[in-house]
């Protein structure tokens, strides 16, 4: 006995397993970096800062994350693995340590009309599964509270062999809750017939006017060739029936010239094949048509709330689930404390634990009927952690794309305080960052630059945060940066207007927006800034008549071929610099046209879609990823081809357009405006779908500097800017407000508050607690106030 005591009082033996504390990189060469080694702490939160441009998302998304990605797929059985994308191995020497890494990116959510905020989380599973147990009259199981399970019933005969064979009537039934009308979309479309066809022509003619619908193609044959219809017969001369064959006919089989094919209306085939797709994904002349065809209008059955008569008369405390999901997140989190159901306690608890994370962090503002492709690239981030918060796995490798995105300074502290929870976990949390505040909770940084682009990619410091600061590296000395408050503002020289303002949560909003200043409009997040902004501003007659420029941080509406070169406008004067040096047409300079590699279509790469997966791209194998036919690479201006001029940084190619051979005026003016806007560092050919946010909003601003705008609103615009480009992108909104334009800014960022005109902060909260002003005026009066939360982190960053 004493033996065995002896034993347990000594020290036990450090164990091997515990060894592994370090992630370590060696040899990183993914896009710009050069050769990168080093070594994360695991369990520990680690910040990558630098300029825009200099690595950052490339050591820690392209490389860490997704070799993480690459070993997990490969633990799949090889028949799973046929169905998964095999991804390539990253540029890099040696990864040891890796962990299991989830990727909690700024992705916009899917658009799909009937993801909401509740579907794309748990709560609605478990408010349905509360509902079915608690409320009152009973419906059915949860399956009856979903808008996205519709009710079916059927009737048959089934035959049982018990001696004598007997049929036994039996029917199925399945109560859903989805609205039959809308289909629990919410809204119904009614389509204007008049843009489907022309009723004074025949089909020979031409009469349907649907994009992709020609007589020349499959739909033309199957239109002739059904036999419902006179082809040569003018639409207005149809009878009723032969109306209704063409538009409403539901699926037939028919036979064409031999073939078996299926003729269906046309109203339920452009239904299934455009009108339930997400806009924003089809192609721009699809998209246009749509636009013109469709009227959507909230479904007069249910609502707009998706659900059936049935689910909607089902309450608990005379609440249905339907009035639970247009809650404020807030106020239903109270709403379900007030439960007190002993038969369904751990459920109660596990649905208020989850909406009481919403609050934490900063979204209690949102109702979980809110459609998710309506949420910001910010909020998605978030929505898409409050599934981590909860969750039990430990010891794996969180990323994060700048999470303090659209957050206020006073909701960055509780951001920070979730990253240090999961760090707390026994996790590993790398974060892609810029806010100094959440830089300064770092247990180690990593800075990457010292430039951008081809001038960064490599490590500037490793270490703490303390280090950092005394460092001599960009981020080092920009860390204690404060923007003083101007000596002097500039005086108004006329205001717009605004009365009575109530988008979404503003409460009859009157205010008055300065012109011919930098006007800063601020508030913590949900508090109704982008309602005033986006929703009220651009209405108004007197904005219209001075031009409004509204450039926010939404997708820009190209596909994978877009770069900024196609988007600016740029590609022109290069395409017929080429061709006028060479002697031959622009077009061969197009990748979309003849100067297309012919394998990838000048795509660069080749894409698999995977259905139900996230599709992959590889790099095409003939052209090496140039997007060009070899014969076109021979022509060369400056001494260059053009596949090598896509592939040169904006700074670079403005010295290459500006003087020698290639000078080409055109195009220097547009690469210029780009440099000013702080996208130096973009590479021309650059595929607008791998840009952030912030880029994607500067790339706008420039397009759209060339503009004869009055008005320009910008939606964050240091969203994504190091410290040391935020000085840059003030000084150009000084020059924009000195050449006469008035500058609207949705914006969190203390500098730009601080080097504003005027300011107007909304509040005092988020949702119904906010959408009201709670000052306006001079950034020196809010300062000397100190009368609302903007106000008193305002004061604290310049040190007052």
């Amino acid at each position: 006995m004493s033996k065995a005591t002896r034993t347990d009082a000594q020290a036990p033996a450090a164990h091997a397993a515990d060894s592994h504390d370090l992630i370590r990189v060696h040899g990183a060469r993914e896009n710009n970096l050069k050769d990168v080694s080093i070594e994360i702490p695991k369990r520990r939160l680690t910040v990558f800062t630098g300029v825009s441009g200099s690595g950052k998302s490339s050591l820690v998304f392209d490389t860490i994350a997704a070799e993480s990605q690459r070993l997990i797929n490969e633990t799949y059985s090889a028949f799973v693995q046929g169905f998964m994308p095999t991804l390539a191995r990253p540029e890099v020497d040696v990864l040891d340590g890796l962990t299991t890494a989830i990727i909690v990116d700024q992705q916009r959510m899917g658009a799909d009309p009937r993801s909401t905020v509740g579907t794309a989380t748990d709560a609605n599973a478990m408010l349905r599964i509360l509902f079915s147990r608690l409320g009152k009259p009973h419906i059915g199981p949860p399956g009856a509270y979903a808008f996205n399970v519709p009710s079916v019933r059927a009737a048959g005969a089934i035959t049982v062999e018990r001696g004598d064979r007997k049929a036994v009537k039996a029917t199925y039934t399945r109560t859903g809750g989805m609205c039959p009308r809308c289909e629990g979309r919410g809204t119904v479309s009614d389509i204007d017939l008049t843009q489907l066809y022309d009723d004074s022509k025949s089909l020979n003619e031409g009469a349907l006017t649907v994009p992709g619908y020609s007589m020349d193609g499959w739909y033309g044959r199957i239109f002739k060739g059904c036999g419902f219809f006179d082809p040569d017969k003018p639409i207005r001369k149809y009878t009723k029936r032969e109306l209704h064959d063409l538009l409403h006919k539901e699926p037939t089989k028919i036979k064409v010239e031999g073939i078996n094919l299926t003729y269906e209306g046309l109203i339920p085939k452009i239904q299934k094949s455009m009108l339930s797709k997400d806009v924003d994904a089809l192609q721009p002349h699809v998209r246009a048509f749509v636009e013109r065809a469709t009227a959507f209008s909230v479904c007069p059955e249910c609502e707009g709330t998706r659900l059936t008569e049935g689910a909607r008369s089902s309450k608990i405390k005379k609440v249905s689930i339907a009035d639970a999901c247009a809650m404020q997140i807030s106020d239903l989190a109270e709403w379900v404390r007030g439960l007190d159901e002993p038969s369904v306690a751990p459920l109660l608890t596990a649905l208020g634990q989850s909406l009481d994370s919403f609050v934490e962090i900063g979204l209690g503002y949102l109702a979980l009927d809110r459609p998710s492709g309506t949420l910001s690239g910010g909020e998605a981030q978030r929505v898409k952690m409050i599934r981590h918060l909860g969750s039990s796995l430990t010891d794996v490798t969180y990323v994060f794309d700048e999470p303090t995105i659209g957050l206020h300074p006073h909701d960055i502290q509780r951001m920070n305080g979730l990253l240090l929870r999961l760090r707390d976990k026994g996790n590993t949390v790398l974060v892609v960052e810029h806010k100094p505040e959440t830089i300064a909770i770092a247990d180690h940084v990593v800075d990457l630059g010292p430039g951008a682009g081809t001038a960064g990619g490599t490590v500037c410091f490793e270490g703490t945060v303390e280090g950092l600061r005394a460092g001599g590296t960009v981020t080092g000395r920009h860390f204690g940066d404060r923007a003083a408050l101007k000596e002097t503002v500039r005086k108004a020289t006329g205001s717009l207007p605004i009365r009575g303002a109530t988008t979404h949560n503003l409460r009859g909003v009157d205010v008055d927006i300065p012109l011919g200043v930098l006007c800063v409009v601020t508030g913590v997040a949900g508090s109704g800034k982008s309602s005033l902004v986006h929703g009220s501003l651009p209405g108004q007659p007197e904005a219209a008549e001075m031009g409004v420029v509204s450039v926010d941080q939404g997708a820009i509406r190209g596909s994978r071929r877009s770069n900024p070169a196609t988007y600016t406008g740029l590609l022109d004067p290069i395409r017929k610099a080429f061709a006028k040096a060479n002697g031959v047409k622009p077009a061969l300079f197009s990748a979309n046209s003849e100067g297309a590699c012919p394998t990838c279509n000048g795509v660069g790469v080749v894409y698999t879609d995977l259905a139900m997966m996230a599709g992959v791209a590889a790099p095409c194998e003939e052209c090496e990823g140039k997007r060009y036919q070899a014969s076109v690479l021979e022509y060369h201006l400056g001494g260059r081809d053009i596949s090598e001029v896509l592939a040169m940084p904006v700074t670079e190619a403005e010295e290459f357009f500006g003087a020698g051979e290639a000078r080409t005026p055109a195009a220097h003016r547009i690469l210029g405006r780009l440099a000013d806007v702080g996208l130096g560092y973009l590479s021309l050919g650059q595929p607008l779908t791998t840009l952030s946010g912030g880029e994607r909003q500067r790339l706008k601003l420039a397009t759209h500097m060339a503009e004869k705008g009055g008005v320009y609103l910008l939606d964050e615009p240091t969203a994504g800017l190091h410290l040391a480009d935020v000085e840059q992108l003030l000084g150009l909104l000084d020059r924009l407000v000195d050449s006469g334009k008035s500058i609207i800014v949705v914006e969190h960022h203390q500098a730009v508050m601080a080097h504003a005109d005027w300011i107007i902060d909304l509040g005092p909260g988020a949702g119904h607690d906010g959408g009201r002003i709670v000052f306006e005026g001079t950034p020196a009066d809010l300062v000397a106030a100190r009368s609302t939360l903007t106000g008193e982190h305002l004061a604290a960053y310049v040190g007052a």
